[in-house]
């Protein structure tokens, strides 16, 4: 699971990486304009699986992990002309986007555009990745005809499915609407999927808040699917990210009337985003959280863990985690009550069950 950290140049977006990450990235007043990449891996915060762990008391314990991509570069226009091929790589190959909205005044480091206005540099990137899109789709449609006019085609049926799928996405982003918005089926999801198209992608818009607590986020109207908005402080959150000794992270917050870190927040919203959700294998050796779609059955979840167990499937002892909690974290009780219970390969796997998965290769 990957998502990309972008922004306007000067929105603060290096700087909610090191919140994220607890990386130490330089940031400068000033933007090079240029293409820098900066990423690093991020355990999910489960307070489950810590109960799981302190039960167990396993060798290992293993988070959920979300990898984050500061991806700069990104500037008004850039769409005009086509995106560099590195550019588009790394937007391609991220599931979906973090969008860091500058909302704080700062004398020393100059907004691009020249003022202060979120919801304006919203728009600017929006209507950037609309406009790489219909360029996409109108290239691929360009080809489809010519595919058509010299009789190119193996399979027509496809060929005239990929064509009507590319119309419909072409009349959307023509009424300057994200892709993430249109219905697709299934299988126009999974013919598209290669492509990166950059408005299909799920976006978290992060409302950067600076470092003064008195401010109000602006209301920013964003009514579109796979997207959630939230505010936070980050130049604050990034040196609470800094900070090895809990003593002191405690210090900190009790000193700004922060209840918890926003990372926590952005962390767990960013796992959602991605339309995933967790279960869990337990015992002495280890206890882990695994990320599985939304929907995704008992055998999908077998081969997340390995594709042996996929592969030889029989069967899966499924406990829900908060039938565990109520017998009181005892596997025996849980089992006295009849709360374990057997599944085939098309149960559909719950946000917190605990598996065990029996097969035979």
């Amino acid at each position: 699971m990957r998502l990309g950290i972008i922004g306007l140049p000067n929105s603060g977006k290096t700087t909610i990486f090191n919140a994220l990450t607890g990386s130490n990235y330089p940031t400068e007043p000033f933007s090079s304009g240029q293409l820098e990449v900066h990423t690093a891996v991020v355990s999910v915060p489960d307070p489950r699986l810590d109960h799981l762990s302190q039960v167990y008391k396993p060798k290992k314990t293993t988070y959920a992990t979300v990898t984050y991509t500061d991806i700069g570069g990104l500037d008004k226009g850039i769409g005009e002309g086509g995106l560099s091929g590195p550019l588009r790589n790394e937007l391609a190959q991220v599931d979906g986007f973090l969008h860091v909205l500058r909302a704080f005044e700062d004398e020393t480091v100059l907004h691009s555009l020249g003022s202060v206005d979120p919801a304006r540099d919203l728009a600017v990137i929006d209507g950037e990745f609309l406009l790489l899109d219909l360029i996409a789709v109108e290239n691929r449609l360009a080809r489809l005809e010519e595919e058509r006019k010299k009789g190119k085609t193996d399979n027509k049926q496809q060929h005239a499915f990929e064509t009507a799928l590319m119309e419909k996405m072409h009349a959307h982003l023509e009424a300057e609407q994200p892709l993430r918005d249109l219905d697709l089926t299934p299988d126009e999801l999974k013919l598209v999927r290669g492509y990166g198209f950059l408005t299909l992608k799920p976006v978290l818009v992060i409302i950067n808040m600076g470092d003064d607590l008195n401010t109000t986020p602006p209301d920013l109207a964003y009514e579109h699917r796979h997207t959630q908005v939230m505010a936070l402080h980050g130049k604050l959150e990034a040196e609470i990210a800094q900070l090895d000794n809990p003593d002191d992270v405690t210090l900190f917050l009790a000193e700004y009337g922060i209840e918890r870190p926003s990372r926590e927040r952005v962390l767990q919203a960013s796992y959602d985003l991605l339309g995933v959700h967790s279960f869990f294998t337990y015992g002495d050796d280890e206890v882990r959280a695994w990320p599985l779609r939304k929907g995704g059955t008992a055998v999908e979840a077998a081969g997340t863990i390995h594709t042996d167990l996929a592969r030889g499937f029989i069967r899966a002892e499924v406990v829900a985690y908060e039938d565990f909690v109520a017998a009181g974290s005892n596997m025996a009780e849980v089992k006295a009550r009849g709360k374990m219970r057997l599944e085939g390969r098309d149960y559909v796997v719950r946000d917190g069950d605990m598996i065990i998965v029996r097969f035979a290769v």
